[in-house]
């Protein structure tokens, strides 16, 4: 923040996001923000994100084959990233873990049909609406995840994508 003027950037106005690993690193950062330990974002944009490594929901065994991330791959990610056993349960590594006492900045999850990680956004959504949170909660049937970066191939990919950034530009005209 202490740069912003020379960015031209207005602090009140910064919304964070990402999809997948980008998604949790959102997840985390506005949580360490709502804690005072960097600034808080004003709008979060997650995109089939994870939020528990534990990875042992539903949707990881009804998707764990054939739709492009598959359950092994995360497990390898997780056991990459976190190699010590059990570190995944930590909140920081896991925000579906962490204890939420009041309401984040307002939220749009957005899911894939046919994603391991389903579920998990599902279950953030939930969560920070139980504590107050604006969310707004998009599951896209048909797509599978990293649609993100297929929006050249598959129209309907194109077309959630468009919807999240004109929900993040409507977000920001309300500030």
């Amino acid at each position: 923040m202490e740069q912003a003027a020379s960015l031209g950037i207005d602090p009140a106005r910064i919304a964070i996001g990402g999809d997948s690993a980008g998604g949790n690193l959102a997840t985390v950062i506005t949580i360490a923000g709502m804690a005072g330990h960097c600034p808080l974002p004003v709008y979060q944009l997650l995109i089939y994100p994870v939020t528990d490594l534990a990875c042992d929901t539903s949707s990881y065994e009804k998707f764990a084959d054939g739709y492009f991330l598959t359950r092994s791959l995360m497990l390898w990610f997780r056991d990459h990233y976190l190699p010590e056993a059990g570190a995944y349960a930590d909140a920081q590594a896991s925000p579906l873990r962490a204890e939420l006492r009041r309401p984040l900045p307002p939220a749009l999850v957005v899911t894939a049909g046919f994603d391991p990680l389903l579920d998990e956004g599902l279950a953030y959504a939930r969560k920070m609406r139980s504590v107050g949170t604006e969310v707004t909660y998009r599951c896209h049937e048909g797509l599978i995840h990293g649609f993100a970066n297929m929006t050249g191939a598959i129209p309907a990919a194109r077309s959630a994508l468009t919807e999240a950034t004109t929900a993040l530009r409507l977000a920001f005209a309300r500030i």
